[in-house]
């Protein structure tokens, strides 16, 4: 997994302990006031080798206002690593939501004791948008007190790598404060961890943290007399930041640009003496510019920001090489003709970001309307044609100077959508990665007839019908990965490889292959996502059994999956998964890979465009060498690429060579050759080998929606969900309760778009009125079973041809233990009436996926389900895509 390594910058640590109240209610925490003082201890420790002592501001807050102007300076003045410690009290509400920190001027309401009423600091409103403002790279909390665990249901940033350790589960009080001793005993655990490292480690990553806090609390209970579980959690980043340096191996020697960095920064004195000396003597005058580079980082003036759009598997990867080239010799020395930039300081700051497939097409499609010029340019006309205004487009992110797309495919797809007069060209630099396509098997069910190289797609799906395998696939329509294995159903099942001129492909192959992997509901956005749904103890794949499934994924993805790396939105495991939780990788024979290419994105009129252009070509040609971006990409376990742009063989240390990740290093990687017009027949022919969909949204519209955000969160999925459906396919949106006080009002949903529409902008349009000020939403509880007992009968009386499906968003069932023993035989039996009909659930609840009705309804109707948290919105929409139509429409 890519780590983030914050040396050499700009850190703050900003440790908060609150070990008195003036409230009698809340008792003292005579144990919490040793901390702060002895965390900032360790962090300042060479064996933690992470922060300077001035970095580090331990506080010990009287008033809401003291905590949260301190976090408001430690967010804008850190630029690498921030780390927010908070220890003491905290409450939340009765259910379970709006967790508060607690100073020592905080108050408890007099009839709710679990309630902070004024005078506390609100993690949702005071805490995560300061969070969300930093100009820090990495943002790292940590939160010591009861209910820590119930932070997560409110987690949400919108583009801030952020990790999250919380001290025990969520609605768990935690016994810290009394503890004899300085320090409490989580806090004690914590400290030890990073004084001295764990076993085997070569440094502690924030996964390593919170691994090994849980294996030393195992033993531990809360005051509930449960186990005491400390939780992590993670939002816009799958990669892993190191919180110290210590280690009980061999330590390998701190690089010398941070050891001199940070002597220099740590000597105020002494650097003043070495300036003063500097001015009298020519000599030392001479030495101090030679040694130039040792200046403070906040001497330098500010970097170049260059913008490098990918796919969300790719980021990560791409994200730790961007970070290894900023700080390289290439990007820290001057260049001749650009000497504005003094020695030693970052000439180039690289953002790295991602999008879907789909979004990115429509990004350059419509460029003109692209959100986020790049720096220089001229201000874009407030009107378009006409003097209307022009809508900008936001949802692909920022423009991009680069953009690394998961196939040539992607690329060709997108010139063919853009419009002549698009304000942008694409210059294609080359590849940078490859990476096979793979069919994964489990080990404890090999293909008998079957080798793992060199067979047919013919041969596999043959052969994976006899041993009862479900076939999965990433939706064409979001991912480069679904859609270049589509190419190789339809264009290689022979074995051939794929042509340039062959034609469309031959009659029934489409049709055939989708028979084989026509599971509802069980496509998702990516390899990564759909690896990390089949993980053991994920949420339930419904209608697919995790035994029998057989993903269509890339070498790399699966690679992560069995050596328990981080995929998609699972964090990596404490250990590689057992023999029979692994997957042995096929190689089908013909099928292209995935090749990565480098594109150089120019945007018209860009007063800074020979600069931009130089800065771009400099980066792209690190990342092609082999002493530099090569390493980083190919330790993540991508095939590197060689002198002459063609697939390299993986190194000694890449992940793909361990016996345990089940793939074959040194097949070669097929090229892609074809051009744009057999793209375009695969993706019309995917088109006519499904049936259009008929899709009813069932959103629960209650207030308690409002908690957390939620109601955004499910508002953004169900928009996504609507871009992904094809003009065949209709759908209706009902939402629930209904207003009223009589009983059978609550059971009654409120069609809001009628079932049948085709417009997608109907539909948005109420996500929209939803989410202006919480507007629409209904004070009562919303019982989820009447609501999608109806649902279900509407779509069961609708044309027979066509796919359905019931996307149900919810938080939680309000009518449960109230309703009659008929209500839940009704759903039951409309669960199970045939035709079958599937519900994927989005839970945006603390149930989430687990929570017991949830798993009835996915269980019943051979569904699906999505966790609310970050990536739910792509995640639906994958699932969604494989109801319908939405393919070579969708993808324009």
């Amino acid at each position: 997994m890519p780590l983030y390594d914050a040396r050499g910058k700009q850190n703050r640590a900003l440790l908060i302990g609150v070990s008195s109240y003036q409230d009698p209610r809340l008792p003292d925490l005579d144990a919490v006031f040793a901390n702060p003082d002895e965390l900032g201890r360790v962090l300042c420790a060479p064996a933690t080798d992470l922060f300077l002592p001035q970095e580090v501001t331990p506080l010990r807050p009287k008033t809401p206002e003291e905590l949260t102007a301190a976090l408001r300076t430690a967010a804008h003045e850190a630029r690498g690593l921030l780390l927010v410690y908070f220890s003491g009290h905290g409450r939340v509400r009765r259910d379970g939501g709006d967790l508060h920190l607690l100073v020592e001027t905080s108050r408890v309401a007099q009839d709710k004791p679990r309630v902070a009423s004024y005078e506390a600091v609100s993690w949702v409103k005071d805490v995560l948008p300061r969070l969300e403002r930093s100009r820090a790279d990495r943002v790292v909390v940590v939160l010591e007190c009861c209910f820590a665990g119930n932070a997560d249901d409110s987690f949400r940033t919108d583009d801030k790598p952020v990790s999250l350790l919380m001290a025990a589960q969520p609605n768990r009080r935690i016994f810290s404060g009394t503890e004899p001793g300085g320090g409490t005993t989580f806090t004690r655990a914590v400290l030890d961890i990073l004084e001295h490292g764990i076993e085997g480690k070569e440094c502690v990553t924030f996964e390593d943290l919170a691994g090994e806090l849980r294996r030393r609390l195992a033993d531990h209970t809360t005051p509930q007399g449960g186990a005491w579980v400390p939780r992590a959690s993670k939002r816009n980043t799958v990669d892993d930041v190191v919180v110290s340096f210590a280690t009980r191996e061999a330590r390998p020697r701190t690089p010398f640009v941070v050891r001199a960095r940070r002597w220099w920064r740590s000597r105020p004195r002494r650097r003043l003496q070495l300036l003063s000396a500097a001015a009298a003597l020519a000599l030392v005058a001479t030495a101090l510019v030679v040694t130039d580079r040792l200046r403070p980082p906040g001497d330098c003036p500010p970097a170049q920001e260059l913008r490098l759009l990918t796919a969300p598997e790719a980021e990560p990867t791409l994200r730790a090489a961007a970070l290894a080239y900023e700080m390289s010799d290439l990007n820290t020395a001057p260049v001749p003709g650009e000497d504005d930039v003094p020695d030693g300081c970052r000439r180039t700051q690289i953002t790295v970001y991602s999008a879907a497939k789909d979004q990115v097409a429509q990004g350059f499609a419509a460029a003109d309307r692209w959100r986020g010029e790049a720096e220089g340019e001229d201000e874009a006309p407030e009107g378009g044609a006409g003097g209307e205004a022009v809508e900008p487009l936001y949802r692909p992110g920022p423009q991009p100077d680069l953009w690394v797309p998961e196939s040539t495919v992607d690329h060709l797809q997108v010139r063919q959508g853009m419009a002549a007069h698009a304000p942008v060209t694409l210059h294609r630099v080359g590849p940078v990665a490859y990476t096979p396509l793979v069919v994964g098997v489990p080990e404890t069910r090999g293909l008998s007839d079957v080798e793992q190289a060199g067979s047919s797609w013919h041969e596999i799906l043959d052969d994976a019908a006899d041993r009862k395998l479900r076939l999965l696939r990433p939706s064409p329509v979001l991912s480069g990965v679904g859609l270049m294995h589509t190419i190789g159903l339809y264009l290689a099942d022979d074995g051939t490889p794929v042509a340039l001129d062959g034609g469309a492909p031959r009659t029934g192959v489409a049709e055939r292959a989708e028979n084989r992997l026509r599971a509802p509901g069980s496509q998702y956005a990516g390899s990564a996502e759909l690896l990390c749904s089949l993980r053991p103890g994920a949420a339930s794949a419904g209608a697919v059994s995790r035994a029998t499934a057989a993903p269509l994924v890339t070498e790399k993805s699966l690679t992560d999956a069995n050596l328990g790396h981080a995929v998609g939105n699972c964090p990596a495991l404490a250990t590689v998964p057992e023999k029979e939780d692994r997957y042995e990788a096929y190689y089908p024979s013909g099928v292209p890979g995935l090749d990565h290419p480098l594109i150089r994105v120019a945007w018209k009129g860009a007063a800074d465009a020979a600069r931009r252009r130089a800065a771009s070509d400099r980066f792209a040609d690190w990342l092609r060498r082999p002493d530099g971006g090569q390493k980083v990409i190919t330790r993540a376990g991508y095939r590197g690429v060689n002198a002459k742009g063609a697939a390299a063989p993986a190194p000694t240390d890449s992940p793909l060579r361990d016996s345990r990740a089940g793939v074959l290093p040194d097949i070669g990687v097929e090229p892609y050759t074809a051009g744009r017009q057999r793209v375009s027949q695969v993706l019309a022919a995917y088109d006519s080998a499904h049936r259009p969909g008929q899709l009813l949204f069932l959103l629960d519209t209650s207030t308690s929606m409002a908690d957390g955000g939620r109601i955004s969160v499910a508002a953004d999925a169900v928009g996504r969900a609507l871009e992904v459906l094809g003009p065949k396919d209709t759908y209706g949106l009902w939402t629930y309760p209904r207003a009223g006080t009589a009983a059978r009002d609550r059971e009654r949903p409120v069609e809001r778009v009628r079932a049948g529409s085709t417009d997608p902008a109907a539909g948005r349009e109420v996500l929209d009125r939803l989410q202006r000020d919480d507007g629409g939403l209904v004070d009562q509880g919303a019982w989820m079973q009447e609501a999608l007992t109806a649902a279900l009968d509407r779509l069961r009386d609708g044309p027979a041809e066509r796919t359905k499906a019931v996307v149900l968003v919810l938080d939680e069932d309000d009518g449960a233990g109230k309703r009659s023993a008929a209500a839940r035989e009704a759903l039951s039996d409309a669960l199970a009436a045939h035709p079958r009909i599937p519900v994927v659930v989005l839970a945006a609840g603390k149930g989430g996926c687990d929570a017991a009705p949830v798993r009835h309804v996915v269980e019943g109707s051979g569904g699906n389900c999505v966790a609310g948290g970050p990536g739910a919105a792509d995640t639906l929409a994958g699932l969604v895509a494989s109801f319908g139509t939405g393919g070579q429409e969708a993808g324009r």
